[in-house]
């Protein structure tokens, strides 16, 4: 196998030093970042959302809640076309090239016999258009893993803490829209964020991490896709609070979707499976090397 040389070196001291493969300060930085936006959320509801949010039809309503929405969403969507749009422009395309060499070798397989066939099966891939050493690959992985991190906190923040608060809201004051100061922060600033982190992670997979660059992961779509679907359920659930009164708990019939798609996030647990599975695939030449005898130089 070819391999080329790391790009990333930390100097220190006159000695050249490879960089950690788990960069816990992205992974600080990635939980601290999500938090500020979150704490923000809930103090500005704290202040605002008793003084400025009973009275849909007033115009601090307007001034305080509406224009925070409209911000929202534009803050939202632009965050969403630069990250993705920059996780996709920033590909690794030589992992593409292999994978599609890779694809390329299995569809001849299917079609060519007798000595045509012998020839081809004898050729090793050319794992060089990988451009890919195992230590890069496996610092991917663990990159993945802040991904897949940042994606189950935001999770938390918008199907359990902001989710649960939004019945609380109503359990104490009575709708009078479908935008309300909880419906503002939980529908439209909680749930477009771990839309936006899971589409960042599933991108930065498809598009980095060679286990996945190949085919589409059956956890991983239930993973990101499940959670997203519960955005159009919205539009279903104000519907219906529109022509019935509800009870706000989770039993009611309205609810449902809410739950049920909030229980595809328990598809991580396939992923992280799946994820284990490549790190163990590059790590387990050196799990299975004997150690040296005491005493012998290394």
């Amino acid at each position: 196998m070819i391999t080329r040389p790391q790009t990333e070196v930390s100097v220190i001291k006159g000695a050249v030093r490879e960089p950690p493969l788990l960069k816990v300060r992205n992974l600080v930085l990635a939980i601290a970042g999500l938090a500020v936006i979150y704490f923000g959320a809930r103090w500005y509801q704290a202040v605002y959302a008793w003084s400025k949010g009973l009275d849909a039809f007033a115009p601090e309503f307007e001034l305080y809640w509406m224009n925070f929405l409209y911000v929202e969403l534009a803050l939202e969507a632009a965050a969403a076309a630069v990250l993705w749009g920059w996780l996709w422009k920033t590909r690794d395309r030589h992992v593409e090239q292999y994978w599609m060499h890779f694809l390329a070798r299995e569809t001849a397989l299917e079609r060519i016999t007798g000595q045509a066939l012998k020839e081809l099966l004898s050729k090793k891939l050319d794992r060089s258009l990988a451009m890919l050493t195992p230590r890069e690959e496996l610092q991917r992985n663990l990159t993945h893993l802040i991904w897949l991190a940042a994606y189950a906190w935001a999770l938390f923040w918008g199907l359990s803490f902001f989710t649960e608060q939004d019945a609380t809201w109503h359990q104490t004051v009575i709708r009078d829209t479908d935008f309300t100061p909880s419906h503002i922060v939980v529908f439209y600033l909680s749930y477009p964020m771990f839309i936006l982190v899971g589409g960042g992670a599933f991108l930065y997979a498809k598009t980095r991490v060679p286990y996945f660059v190949k085919g589409l992961s059956i956890p991983y779509l239930m993973l990101v896709v499940g959670p997203f679907m519960i955005l159009p359920n919205v539009g279903l659930n104000e519907w219906g609070h529109t022509f019935w009164f509800m009870e706000e708990i989770f039993a009611a019939s309205l609810h449902w979707g809410f739950v049920v798609l909030g229980w595809f996030a328990l598809s991580i647990m396939g992923v992280l499976l799946q994820v284990f599975a490549s790190i163990l695939y590059l790590i387990k030449p050196d799990l299975s090397t004997p150690p040296a005898p005491a005493g012998t130089a290394k």
